[in-house]
């Protein structure tokens, strides 16, 4: 009876470490698929998919729009993006910084298209 009570006892001791590990787990900034589906696209192909499709651009942001929201250019057009604080991760970005941005197509009614953005990737200066 005691072999029992200690094998069932360590059993619930597992399985408690293991949920508390995966409930602990914390996201890490950065990184990201890379591979089939996550294709660079423009700024232009962006204005006309669907509502949450996943893009990658690359350009530079332009100028604030305040709340978050920047207006980011690459050479077929310009998009409002936005930019959750977090993600800036102590970074300055100025607009002769060339960046690499993934995030999801946002189509609200009445509304601009706007890129929700995932994450921000560093690029080499404009030239």
């Amino acid at each position: 009876m005691l072999k029992k009570i200690s094998i069932l006892s360590l059993s619930v001791l597992l399985v408690t470490s293991v949920a508390q590990a995966g409930h602990h787990h914390k996201a890490t900034a950065g990184g990201g698929f890379q591979g089939p589906g996550a294709e660079l696209t423009t700024v232009q192909a962006a204005l006309n998919m669907k509502d949450d499709a996943n893009v990658r651009l690359v350009g530079h942001i332009e100028k604030s729009l305040g709340d978050e929201k920047y207006m980011f250019k690459d050479n077929t057009g310009e998009i409002i993006i936005e930019i959750d604080n977090d993600l800036w991760q102590g970074r300055t970005v100025t607009p002769n910084d060339s960046i690499e941005i993934n995030g999801d197509v946002d189509k609200e009614w009445g509304d601009k298209t706007k890129i929700d953005v995932d994450s921000l990737k560093m690029l080499a200066p404009l030239k």
